[in-house]
């Protein structure tokens, strides 16, 4: 390990402290889970000298503020160890030690895993493998765009760091030079079911870490000074993150139960008054402790990421062919130029997303992850939280779905991403199924809370992005590869789940939905229809969800109570199904929907079109037979 003179080790009396605590936080944490009869307090005994000097050692931060812009930053990846971050943030005086008890009761925030009801908590974890891109998000943040020397800690248990998504982030920080970052692996030998595949081989976690370029440091998990010693030394370097590989034995402490097999999430029981009593025996100075948090050293800039604007409106000619994508990438351009907290991460197709408009503009806010779409998106979460940035997520919407789990773990987080997935559906014509997006809207819609843009051309989409930017939650913004033409006028307004009724008449028989490229269809539909004498009505959802039910009943009805929807999508989850669910309490209307119905191939994109049933020609079919029945 790397040494400096102006290392200070701790004296006799706070090493002595610091293991009174953390054996104060095993206290806590097997008291904690028996109140609840369950959790997990053997994964938090393995922690308890690493959480001790953290909090009580090493990191600087408020309780006044927990989640103070200036703070160091903690983020449990191993967030069944719950436990012992409710008790080290208790002993550091957030609140009493009492409350401790009501762990996983429904009357408490203090869950079975973290979540971000918690003041002190910025991302849930849980859903195993995804804490250090978040860890590394916020790193990133904290030196490149609040450019100020708050810290970032993750904890990682060595079982999670069986996932990808953990060496993702490790390239991810390595490739960035974070060094604010410093990741623990707790290494205490025992999964949930077995031993680990490297059970105790810390040479080659420590092996495994350099050759991601970390500077990595081999310790005694249980030795407060070894501990201190390694998150002082992690500060004084310089251009890499930090990996500590701690050895640890799960149970640490409790007797009959430390290093041993099947006791993972199982609160102690009958066991537990041994173990309490050796613990307490090994505390020298029973009374409170006198250990403060220090204060943090720098003030991050007071930033704004309210009211977000287009820094003009669209401006494009009615009829102009345009792709939503490249109309995706105009607008964040915009956005960028009003707002210096709009940052851009991309998964190596900017070119095609049209995000690399972006980067040209501002290439210090724009992230790129490469082809790692899970780390893409937990480094998004990671830069969004104490809402320091408004991040923007672009790549291939079918590759979205890689990262479907640290989607639905942001909605738990409270985060604010927008996503934006392009070259969706059948319409992206030879690349063939793979690349096509046929599920996203299902996908995105299941998320709670999570806008579901579709817009229909590029001055839609300019709304959407402008929108996006300043709606609660997440927001995903579906586009489209294809060329599609201007139907709205620059001062068109938009809301969010507010639809657009584009095309109209007083002897309109049939309402028919879509979006996009399924809205150029209907209106083709629309205008071969009407040299047979049938008109029809044409809606522009806009937002998926929430979708418009009060526009589409009203005009539903105005029509015979007869929809048709189209969509380039699978039949599951998307506009069909949105706008059957809106309209399912109302028995005067009838929904037919076109969608994708099998996994298609490669082709022309008019020919996929055709042959899957959601071209002009098919609409006009769907029209002749709702009208026959």
């Amino acid at each position: 390990m790397s040494g400096d003179n102006q290392y200070h080790c701790p004296d006799a009396k706070r090493l002595q402290t610091l293991k009174d605590i953390a054996n104060k936080l095993r206290i806590h944490c097997i008291e904690s889970t028996n109140a609840s009869n369950s959790g997990h307090p053997t994964s938090c005994a393995s922690a308890a000298e690493v959480m001790s000097v953290l909090f009580f050692q090493t990191m600087h931060y408020s309780i006044k503020e927990p989640r103070g812009a200036s703070n160091d930053r903690f983020v449990l990846s191993k967030g069944h160890a719950a436990p012992i971050l409710y008790a080290a943030w208790a002993e550091a005086g957030l609140f009493p030690t009492s409350d401790l008890l009501n762990l996983r009761k429904l009357s408490s925030d203090l869950e079975g895993h973290p979540t971000p009801r918690l003041n002190f908590v910025d991302v849930a974890t849980g859903s195993l493998g995804q804490g250090l891109s978040c860890a590394a998000g916020m790193a990133y943040t904290g030196k490149y765009f609040d450019k100020v020397g708050y810290r970032v800690y993750c904890m990682i248990g060595d079982g999670e760091s069986a996932e990808g998504s953990i060496w993702e982030a490790m390239a991810f920080a390595s490739q960035y030079k974070l060094d604010n970052l410093v990741a623990i692996f707790d290494v205490n030998r025992l999964g949930q079911s077995e031993a680990t595949s490297l059970g105790h081989k810390v040479d080659v976690y420590k092996a495994r870490s350099e050759a991601f370029g970390w500077n990595t440091y081999v310790v005694d998990g249980h030795d407060v000074e070894a501990l201190s010693r390694a998150f002082y030394d992690a500060s004084q370097v310089k251009n890499k993150p930090t990996c500590i590989i701690a050895k640890t034995y799960k149970g640490r402490g409790i007797v009959g139960v430390e290093d041993q097999d099947n006791w993972h999430g199982k609160a102690l029981g009958d066991k537990s008054a041994a173990a309490l009593q050796v613990l307490k025996d090994n505390i020298a100075n029973q009374g409170p402790h006198e250990l403060t948090p220090m204060a943090p050293e720098v003030k991050a800039p007071v930033i704004s990421v309210a009211n977000i604007k287009l820094s003009e409106p669209p401006k494009y000619d009615q009829g102009q062919q345009v792709a939503t994508r490249a109309a995706y990438g105009t607008a964040l351009v915009k956005l960028g130029k009003n707002n210096d907290r709009v940052i851009s991460l991309d998964g190596d197709v900017k070119n095609s997303t049209f995000a690399i408009k972006f980067k040209d503009a501002f290439p210090d806010r724009f992230i790129e992850c490469f082809i790692a779409e899970q780390n893409l998106v937990g480094v998004a979460i990671g830069c969004e939280t104490r809402r320091r940035t408004v991040p923007f997520v672009s790549t291939f919407a079918a590759f979205l779905s890689r990262a479907y789990d640290q989607i639905r773990m942001a909605a738990i987080s409270q985060s604010n991403v927008n996503f934006c997935g392009s070259h969706a559906g059948i319409s992206i014509g030879e690349d063939g199924p793979s690349q096509m997006a046929l599920e996203d809207l299902a996908m995105f819609r299941t998320i709670p809370g999570c806008t579901v843009f579709y817009p229909s051309d590029a001055v839609s989409t300019e709304r959407a992005v402008e929108l996006a930017a300043n709606t609660p939650g997440m927001c995903f913004i579906r586009t489209s590869r294809p060329n599609v033409p201007i139907i709205y006028s620059a001062t068109e307004p938009f809301k969010v789940g507010q639809a657009k009724v584009v095309r109209q008449s007083d002897s309109d028989k049939v309402t028919i939905i879509g979006s996009c490229v399924t809205l150029v269809e209907a209106v083709k539909a629309a205008e071969e229809l009407a040299k047979s004498g049938v008109n029809v009505r044409i809606i522009d959802p806009f937002t998926i969800k929430p979708i418009d039910a009060e526009t589409i009943i009203a005009n539903a009805r105005k029509t015979g109570g007869r929809i048709i929807t189209v969509e380039d999508h699978y039949a599951e989850g998307g506009i069909g199904e949105a706008v059957s669910g809106a309209v399912s309490d109302c028995r005067d209307i009838t929904v037919k929907k076109l969608a994708v119905r099998e996994i298609p191939r490669s082709g022309k994109p008019m020919e996929l079109l055709d042959r899957y049933g959601i071209s002009a020609a098919c609409i006009v079919k769907a029209v002749n037979q709702i009208l026959s029945v």
